[in-house]
């Protein structure tokens, strides 16, 4: 995601210790949050975290039981959803069948009142955009899946809101077009620099399309930070097993230095040297997060004593770009390791029920206390 749009000096959207109850149940827990101007951020959780409940108070459909939403500098307190900023692209995109896409585009600007003339360019204006005008006489029925939601993003668009709301707009994609529109999303979201935020619990267009990323997780935001961020630091286990895949070793600290850590994992059989310090008590539990791609599979013996282990591969799963690797440590335990297919025919792949040797980096690993 390009950040060239996003005004960082600008607090578009603040939560502040918004709590939502449904009689027992509560559903957002004190979430405060703050949303800058021109950016995509996407709320990332499973189900029943509490993120679409949070987008349907942004909306108004939904008054928090506690804590307030400021939408550029305005509470939204008591401010029905016509009011607000904000429109709202539904999953389902929620067009009519019966009309035209031209009409379903239309069909706002005609209840606010504006004259046809105007409604006419600004509705010619957007199908450009989104790159549908030659199906405007269209109905819904006659148009691909991509197609559809192009419309329902063309007819929230069209009203120009300063806030866009996004619930799972591309789950009702296949995997290659959801994967197009991604891009097509962030290069309209730059040409217009409306302020996006989008749920999903899809990680892989979380990572694509935000400037910014919230896990949630129980009615909680987790974690903040960049897809980088999020991947690469995770703040707890929970983000780091949530988000893409990952090795999960337990252990203990032995040493803890201000520039490296030694951690004792019995299902390695060795000790795990970190190459950067951390903030936990002497002789502390901890796990040790290593993510598949990190990792080395050889058949040769690697140097030295630490950041290692062996194992047996049981199994291999072809994925085209790159091979899946399970290998059984002499532990029990099962490591995933993952290895780019940089070579058409590679003759010397390892195989089924060989022997390996597994490495990875001082700076690979994450330690996680909580």
């Amino acid at each position: 995601m390009s950040q060239k749009t996003i005004d960082r000096g600008h607090e578009y959207v603040r939560i502040e210790g918004v709590t939502k109850r449904f009689g027992d149940f509560v559903a957002v827990d004190s979430v405060s949050l703050s949303v800058f101007k021109g950016e995509i951020f996407c709320l990332l959780g499973g189900s029943g975290c509490g993120k679409t409940t949070l987008l349907r108070m942004l909306a108004g459909f939904e008054s928090p039981t506690a804590g307030r939403i400021l939408i550029d500098g305005q509470d939204m307190a008591g401010i029905p959803p016509y009011e607000r900023p904000v429109n709202m692209m539904f999953q389902s995109y929620a067009l009519f069948p019966h009309m035209t896409v031209a009409k379903n585009v239309a069909f706002g600007l005609e209840q606010e009142g504006l004259g046809k003339g105007e409604i006419e360019r600004r509705v010619g204006e957007m199908l450009e955009i989104v790159k549908l005008g030659e199906y405007a006489r269209r109905k819904p029925h006659q148009l691909s899946g991509g197609q559809r939601q192009r419309v329902a993003l063309a007819r929230a668009l069209v009203k120009k809101p300063k806030l866009l709301l996004l619930d799972e707009p591309l789950g009702a994609l296949d995997k290659k077009l959801r994967e197009h529109t991604q891009f097509e999303l962030i290069n309209l979201q730059e040409q217009l620099g409306v302020t996006f935020v989008v749920v999903t619990h899809d990680q892989e267009e979380a990572m694509t399309l935000a400037s910014r990323i919230g896990v949630m997780n129980k009615g909680q935001i987790v974690q903040v930070g960049t897809p980088t961020d999020i991947y690469e630091f995770p703040s707890s286990r929970f983000v780091a097993d949530f988000i893409g895949s990952v090795n999960m070793f337990e252990g203990q600290l032995t040493e803890d230095e201000p520039g490296h850590v030694r951690i004792r994992c019995p299902e390695l059989d060795a000790t795990v040297y970190v190459s950067h310090g951390i903030s936990a008590a002497p002789e502390a539990k901890v796990a040790v997060a290593i993510r598949p791609e990190k990792i080395e599979l050889t058949r040769s013996e690697p140097a030295g004593s630490e950041n290692r282990a062996r194992g047996t591969v049981k199994e291999i799963a072809y994925m085209g770009d790159m091979s899946v690797y399970l290998v059984r440590l002499d532990s029990g335990r099962l490591v995933r390791v993952t290895i780019p297919n940089t070579e058409r025919h590679a003759d010397e792949r390892i195989v089924w029920d060989e022997v390996v040797h597994l490495s990875w980096h001082p700076s690979s690993p994450v330690v996680l206390t909580v």
